[in-house]
């Protein structure tokens, strides 16, 4: 037997940082579940020296794949070899292909918590036909609602292509001019491109395509990465992208309490996300690639986890409800009581 512990990640936030160890574990267990070569068992919390850390238990060591795959959990600091009580550092090498700052240095009201767009982006990694792609290959992934592009970025520290949608003509210059600026500081070698979208002489939004390279060496030999944010409605989705073009999708829905989603015909916001999932999750889904998976977070206190179950599964996906799937509902405010829900798509 082989026990590790892992030094969880200060948040800057408090109550995102109490609710942390109960969501890396169920995020552990998922990883355990659904990728690990090696048996995870009896996760847990200790505390060594007045400070805490989450333990867990494998009949072997860890493998090389698999210490380079929990090396990507969301909250993970550091990680130990733990044997009578002595810490023994374990060498990590997490996917972060540029500096932290691209997903900290973002700060304004209602930004999703970066270390939990990072475990939303995981889980639904882990629930796709191949959970361990992320190692292997530079996979595709959409975000429908992007807002400021917090899960942009993470697609970019993973080296993934990224294609987002927003109606949100504020949430579009902001991402704009941020992530221009910080390429540009950073001295990232990239293309920059920004025009109108048409479709049949329509005219359906804006858009920002940028090519970037994750070395200057891989940029010059052509090896460039890909990400475009569309100023357009989502449930235009299917419109913009070609079909089962996309690895994963994944969002965080309106919560009900001032976000707003997509335009309604008479140009006003709709801010249900009842109205907006049912409606959208038809189109994201026809994007989908067959072995793909999605993921959404929302606001439990506007719509119960079965009704969103039931409108992933009537869109012909299966829902991830087995074990650590369903335990990741924390608080984030008075009003708002969050949760995720991932759903896959057939490979056949």
């Amino acid at each position: 037997m082989s026990e590790y512990a892992i030094l969880v990640y200060p948040s800057a936030n408090r109550v995102y940082t109490d609710s942390t160890p109960a969501l890396l574990r169920a995020e552990l267990a998922v990883f355990g579940l659904s990728a690990l070569e090696t048996e995870v068992s009896e996760i847990g919390e200790t505390e060594l020296g007045g400070v805490g850390y989450l333990t867990f238990t494998t009949p072997a060591p860890l493998s090389d794949r698999d210490l380079a795959l929990l090396s990507n959990l969301s909250a993970l600091y550091a990680l130990f070899e733990l044997g009578d009580g002595v810490l023994k550092p374990v060498t990590i090498s997490p996917l972060a292909n540029f500096d932290s700052d691209l997903l900290t240095i973002q700060k304004y009201p209602g930004k999703t918590n970066e270390l939990f767009t990072k475990l939303l982006v995981n889980v639904t990694l882990l629930s796709t036909a191949d959970p361990a792609a992320m190692l292997e290959k530079p996979l595709h992934l959409l975000d429908p609602l992007c807002g400021r592009g917090t899960t942009l970025n993470q697609a970019m520290m993973y080296g993934f292509d990224a294609t987002g949608l927003d109606v949100d003509g504020k949430d579009f210059d902001s991402y704009e001019l941020f992530i221009k600026t910080w390429l540009k500081q950073k001295r990232v070698k990239h293309s920059a491109e920004s025009g109108q979208v048409r479709r049949n002489k329509v005219r359906l939004g804006r858009r920002l395509d940028i090519g970037f390279g994750i070395t200057k060496e891989q940029y010059k030999a052509g090896e460039v990465r890909k990400l475009s944010y569309l100023n357009c409605d989502t449930l235009t989705t299917d419109e913009l992208l070609r079909p089962n073009s996309v690895d994963l999708i994944v969002t965080d829905a309106p919560y009900g309490v001032q976000h707003g989603s997509h335009r309604t015909q008479d140009a006003s916001l709709a801010r249900s996300p009842r109205d907006l999932l049912a409606a959208a999750v038809p189109v994201w889904t026809r994007v989908l690639r067959p072995g793909g998976a999605l993921g959404i977070s929302w606001n439990t206190n506007v719509a119960p986890r079965e009704e969103l179950a039931a409108i992933l599964d009537k869109a012909g996906l299966r829902v991830r409800e087995d074990g650590p799937f369903a335990e990741f509902s924390h608080r984030v405010d008075q009003a708002i009581v969050r949760d995720l829900i991932v759903a896959a798509k057939p490979a056949s």
